[in-house]
């Protein structure tokens, strides 16, 4: 029996990056978001000259992956084009990177704080808490962690639309709030 719709895939594999300046982009990905190189491609004699490209990967429960992120150098990629008046990319929005717990992440912001990465918006969302700061080509990069399922799965759409703003900068960039709504199907909840 001839397939009648595109069979569903289970996930986004990787994503690959064109970047100006593979060194300053490796710095980013590693000492800021702290991914883990886990390779970069070499002259062989199937590629006598290959581009410079260098594979990253997440802790995916104590073990690497082949890559989550691949980097590919570009000197002459252009300034990312910006949505009129806003300053947000308009070919990629953003790429959300999860972080393995909360505590991790409080961490992680605490570290960007200390190295003076800009923080550009802060937001509590339904299923996740985010925080949202850019690479140096201009993809917004946003670090979370998940809230548990059973928060945010009774009413998914609600859970999407909810949002609290948090500050960007000082200790208020750093405060996170564990006491969640659970979100059900025809209950309000509150903000």
């Amino acid at each position: 029996m001839p397939q009648d719709r595109p069979v569903a895939p289970i996930g986004l594999n990787h994503l690959v990056l064109n970047v100006r300046d593979l060194e300053e982009s490796h710095r980013f990905w590693t000492e800021i978001v702290g991914l883990t190189q886990v390779g970069e491609l070499r002259t062989s004699p199937v590629r006598p000259n290959p581009p410079k490209m260098r594979f990253y990967s997440a802790d995916h429960d104590g073990k690497l992956n082949h890559h989550d992120i691949a980097l590919m150098e570009n000197k002459d990629l252009p300034e990312a084009p910006t949505q009129a008046g806003t300053g947000v990319p308009a070919a990629i929005n953003h790429i959300a990177i999860t972080l393995p717990s909360r505590e991790a992440w409080l961490r992680q912001l605490e570290y960007l704080q200390r190295k003076g990465v800009r923080f550009n918006r802060r937001i509590e969302h339904g299923m996740t808490h985010s925080l949202y700061i850019n690479d140096p080509n201009g993809y917004g990069v946003e670090l979370l962690y998940e809230l548990p399922r059973e928060v945010w799965e009774g009413d998914i759409d609600a859970a999407l639309n909810y949002a609290v703003l948090r500050p960007t900068e000082g200790a208020g960039a750093l405060h996170d709030d564990e006491d969640v709504p659970v979100f059900r199907a025809g209950q309000p909840t509150a903000a």
